[in-house]
This record gives C-alpha cells, structure tokens and sequence, in this order.
C-alpha cells in the first residue's frame, strides 16, 4: 500500500481551489459563490496543515496556526457575507449577484 505523502494532499487541496473558483465564476446566487470561497479557504487551510505535517519540527505549530486563523476568518467573513445577502434579499427580493446593481439607485 503506498504511503500518502506531501503530493496528496497538494493535489486534493488543488482539486478543491479549482472547484471553488469554478463555483465563483459560474453561479449568479450568492450563496453558492460564498459556498465557493469557503471552497477556497479549505484548499489554503488543507495547504498550511500539509505543509505543517512535512515541514522540520521546529516549525510544527505554524501550519496548525495558520488554519486556525483560517477559520476565524472564514467566520467573520460568512457573518458579513450574510448580512450583505439579507441587505441584497430585503432590498430585491433575490439572491441573484446581478441585482446587486439596482442598490445603486
């Protein structure tokens, strides 16, 4: 059985960037481009935790660090995210990234 190693998880973590950024730039509902991002942080966190497994022991927490802040970061960014798209839903009565326009006026 072959062992996992550092390549693995860069090709799962780019699989998941590229399914994120596909997510982003194909879909008008806003939800699912958040649903991208969150894709795109993934693939980064899955990144620092890997790096962090295979990196010398000296440097063993930073990866676990990074991911932390990762997720803290995530979260604030889904509260503000939300709030925005209750704003856009209130205001348009759709979640549609192209109506976001009309808020102009």
């Amino acid at each position: 059985m072959p062992e996992i190693g550092l390549n693995h998880f860069l090709i799962v973590s780019a699989l998941l960037f590229s399914a994120g950024i596909g997510v982003v730039i194909s879909r008008k509902n806003a939800i699912a481009v958040l649903c991208g991002v969150e894709l795109i942080l993934n693939a980064a966190a899955l990144n620092f935790v890997a790096f962090n497994r295979y990196s010398t022991p000296d440097a063993r927490l930073d990866g676990q660090i990074f991911t932390i802040f990762i997720i803290i970061l995530a979260a604030a960014e889904a509260a503000v995210a939300l709030a925005i798209l209750l704003n856009l839903f209130q205001q348009t009565n759709t979640v549609d990234v192209d109506e976001a326009d009309t808020m102009k006026e």
